[in-house]
């Protein structure tokens, strides 16, 4: 495909491009060319490695569903609703992209644990969630949510309200406005959030490994099982690790394909 009329770039700029795509994929072929093939198979079938697998996705998939569930309205209300403080609001929001996961570990911890701010409360109402299979859902949430709001933010408010202001003026109310026309506009936005906040979710060790434990069949995520490998057995490592990284490249390529559709 030929570029567009002023769209074209400089020929210096690929270099630091090619430069750039190089920092991310001499280690991902260096960590392919020290695969164990022939005994990939075995390497990656154990029952610890396939169980962390399972709650891996299980556990990302939870965890994208309350980002949306959650990230949505948040991201609605920073862009359309700002209210004093909502600055505020959003850099706390989006700390977690910033912060050490491990601090977040540790703030979930102070906050669900036995001792926590919350913890004593949870434990009279039968509710034990550090070092669960719950803990490790609220550990992927905490660091995955920010990605989603300000993914879905940034297209709303470059969006603008014409369309939903015309829709209101026809009659339509605030939650027709927002399932027919807010969402669908904003649409291949939320599903790049999506993605990314399920990709962060899937591959979250940090704050997992200090809120949640590891924990076999219950908090021993894939993240946490390579971790543990690489201690007693490197080429099982290595080939989960690539297991991890193939199944991250798919569902991005996936998403990416039907964001580039709807648009």
């Amino acid at each position: 495909m030929t570029a567009e009329p002023g769209t074209a770039l400089p020929r210096w700029i690929w270099l630091p491009a090619a430069l750039g795509a190089a920092v991310v994929a001499l280690p991902l072929a260096a960590l392919v060319g020290k695969v164990e093939w022939a005994q990939f198979w075995t390497l990656i079938s154990s029952d610890s490695s396939q169980a962390a697998l399972l709650l891996s996705l299980r556990t990302a998939a939870i965890s994208t569903l309350l980002c949306l569930v959650l990230g949505i309205p948040m991201a609605l209300i920073l862009a359309r609703r700002p209210f004093p403080g909502s600055g505020l609001v959003r850099a706390v929001v989006l700390l977690p992209l910033v912060l050490p996961p491990v601090v977040g570990g540790l703030a979930l911890l102070h906050t669900f644990g036995r001792r926590g701010l919350l913890g004593d409360s949870l434990e009279v109402l039968g509710m034990d969630i550090a070092f669960s299979t719950a803990a490790v859902v609220l550990a992927q949430t905490f660091v995955a949510l920010p990605f989603l709001v300000i993914s879905l933010e940034g297209a709303l408010r470059i969006a603008g309200q014409r369309y939903e202001s015309v829709a209101a003026s026809l009659g339509a109310s605030p939650s027709r406005v927002l399932w027919r026309v807010t969402l669908p506009l904003a649409l291949p936005s939320l599903l790049s959030g999506t993605v990314l906040a399920f990709a962060r979710a899937l591959g979250e060790f940090g704050a997992t490994i200090t809120f949640a434990g590891s924990l076999e069949g219950v908090t021993r995520t894939l993240p946490l099982e390579i971790y543990l490998q690489r201690e007693v057995d490197p080429d099982a490592a290595i080939a989960l690790s690539l297991v991890l990284v193939v199944v991250a490249a798919a569902v991005m390529t996936l998403t990416h394909r039907r964001t580039r559709v709807l648009r």
